[in-house]
């Protein structure tokens, strides 16, 4: 290695150590503060998104305007601008998630629906498939909903090392098993429900070319993950679906849980692809200003033209 090179190596190991440090900072202070103020926070934060320049609101207009054309302008400009401070509310509550002690982050979950359906699965020994959308805090949603269930959640491993021992150590801290997004992850889910537990997968992600097909997604085609459709076929697993929604004035969240649309277990991909946006959007028709639609869902195209 070059002396350059050496430089270079220190200086981003050094970057990464500085940003993971503010980090860090936030998410404490984040932390002790009551969800009122942060929620407080998150509708000035929200309103700055709204009035100035920036692709998070931009892209959370197309997606909007293109998903619920029914809505007149101006109730569309008032759900982006709700979406943008649920954007900020995810963000400032993480301290709420990752840094609190376990019980603290639970008794967040004030009101509860339907997971009796989904404990009792887990009891069965044929494995769960849970379908965790980027909706209300899906991280609050996963520590409670795997609590005292052997479970298994898929992530994207950050670049910056730090940052990657982060959030492996937040996100197993109540003995969730994490694996990552590639052929290993994969592997790591099917022997998991071969022995009966729980997977969690984010099913709104856009997969690579290899691992999704197109089916529609609040009438647009969007490129859909197949892995929770090849999953369903090994073995007999119970395939649920959920979200923690943001409850107003602070008072915490209610954790909602559905089984999916059954024809998520049909053997054609497309049928089953479909069946998950079904199920997707089932959720978020229930708190659709907290569904993250400052992500890019609709980038892939079945005509390869440009979305956004």
């Amino acid at each position: 290695m070059t002396a350059r090179q050496q430089d270079r190596s220190l200086s981003k190991r050094v970057a990464g150590a500085l940003t993971h440090g503010l980090f860090v900072g936030f998410l404490r202070i984040s932390s002790v503060l009551p969800l009122r103020v942060l929620h407080g926070l998150a509708g000035l934060i929200g309103w700055l998104f709204a009035v100035l320049p920036n692709r998070s609101a931009s892209t959370t207009r197309r997606n909007i305007d293109t998903c619920f054309p029914e809505l007149s302008p101006p109730e569309r400009e008032a759900l982006v601008r709700q979406s943008l401070r649920g954007m900020v509310c995810t963000a400032l509550e993480m301290g709420k998630a990752w840094i609190l002690p376990t019980a603290k982050t639970l008794a967040l979950v004030t009101e509860v629906e339907g997971i009796e359906r989904l404990r009792a699965a887990a009891q069965t020994g044929d494995g769960v498939i849970l379908l965790a959308p980027h909706l209300g805090n899906w991280e609050i949603f996963g520590y409670y909903v795997c609590e005292g269930i052997p479970a298994n959640f898929m992530f994207q491993p950050p670049k910056i090392p730090e940052m990657d021992a982060l959030l492996r150590r937040v996100r197993s801290k109540t003995g969730v098993k994490l694996a990552p997004t590639n052929r290993k992850g994969v592997a790591i889910l099917l022997s998991a429900l071969q022995k009966g537990e729980l997977v969690g997968v984010l099913p709104d992600q856009v997969p690579n070319d290899e691992g999704g097909v197109f089916a529609n997604f609040f009438g647009q085609p969007a490129f859909t993950m197949t892995l929770t459709s090849r999953l369903a076929q090994r073995g007999n697993p119970k395939v649920f679906c959920g979200f923690a929604q943001r409850l107003p004035k602070g008072r915490g969240f209610k954790l909602i849980v559905h089984e999916a649309d059954q024809d998520v277990y049909d053997k054609d991909l497309e049928l089953s692809a479909a069946a998950i946006n079904r199920s997707v959007e089932a959720c978020v028709e229930l708190a659709p200003e907290q569904y993250q639609w400052e992500y890019k869902r609709f980038r892939r195209q079945p005509d390869d033209s440009e979305f956004y």
